[in-house]
C-alpha cells in the first residue's frame, strides 16, 4: 500500500530549503596581521649592529666637525710676504700694496706678518667672546683683493666720520676699507687713519705683543 506524503513536512522543507538559498555567503577570514618585530636590546659588551653604529659615528664625525670650527681660521703663517706680493699679477696693485706695507709698518713699528693666505698683517692682539671662542688677529693689516685694496682698520669708522669725508672715493664695512686704487685717495689722510686705528686698538689690548 503506497504511503501518503505529510503536507506540512514539505512545506517546512521547502522554507527551509528557500531560506538557506537566499542567505548571505559568509565574509572570508582576514589573515592575522604579523606581529611588529620588537627592537632588540644590545647587551653590554656586545657589538652594536650596523645601524647604531652607523648613527654613533654619524654623532662623532658631527662633533668633530663643530670642535674643528671653533678655533680661528685666520691665524699667522711663516709664508714670505715678499714673495706673496711680487706675486700679484696687477703691476699697480703691487706698488700700491708696497705703500701701505711701508705706511703700516711706520704706524706700527712691527715687520709684516701672513695672517692666512691673503692678509698681512702687524702686530697682534687677543680676542675672547662671551661664547668662548678666543684667538689673534694683526691690530692692522691689509689684503690685495680682485676688485680693491682692503685695509683694516680694526676698531671701525664711528670716530673717523671726519678723516673719511675728507679721504677721497672709498667705500667701508664693518672694519673693512676699500680702496681701487691709492690714486683715488690723500694719502696724508689714510695715514693718519691708519695710525689712528693702531693706537685705539693698543689702547684697547695693552696686552698686545707689539714687535711680534
Amino acid at each position: 500500500m503506497a504511503t501518503r506524503a505529510n503536507p506540512a513536512k514539505t512545506e517546512n522543507t521547502v522554507k527551509i530549503a528557500s531560506t538557506a538559498a537566499n542567505a548571505a555567503p559568509a565574509k572570508p577570514k582576514q589573515a592575522a596581521k604579523p606581529a611588529r618585530k620588537a627592537p632588540t636590546a644590545v647587551r653590554p659588551g656586545s657589538k652594536p649592529s650596523s645601524g647604531v653604529a652607523a648613527k654613533s659615528a654619524a654623532k662623532a664625525k658631527s662633533a668633530t666637525r663643530i670642535q674643528v670650527d671653533r678655533s680661528p681660521r685666520t691665524r699667522p703663517e711663516a709664508a714670505s710676504v715678499a714673495a706673496f706680493l711680487a706675486a700679484l699679477a696687477d703691476s699697480q696693485q703691487r706698488a700700491d700694496s708696497g705703500v701701505v706695507l711701508d705706511m703700516m709698518r711706520a704706524a706700527t713699528g712691527c715687520e709684516p706678518v701672513m695672517w692666512g693666505g691673503s692678509i698681512v698683517g702687524f702686530d697682534r692682539y687677543h680676542y675672547r667672546y662671551d661664547s668662548g671662542r678666543e684667538g689673534d688677529m694683526p691690530i692692522v693689516g691689509f689684503s690685495p683683493r680682485k676688485q680693491s685694496l682692503v685695509l683694516y682698520i680694526m676698531p671701525g669708522f664711528a670716530d673717523h666720520e671726519a678723516l673719511l669725508a675728507q679721504l677721497g672715493k672709498h667705500s667701508t664695512g664693518k672694519s673693512c676699507l676699500y680702496v681701487k686704487r691709492l690714486a683715488d685717495v690723500d694719502r696724508g689722510v689714510l695715514e693718519r687713519l691708519v695710525r689712528g686705528s693702531v693706537e685705539e686698538m693698543r689702547r684697547r689690548h695693552r696686552a698686545g705683543q707689539a714687535g711680534s
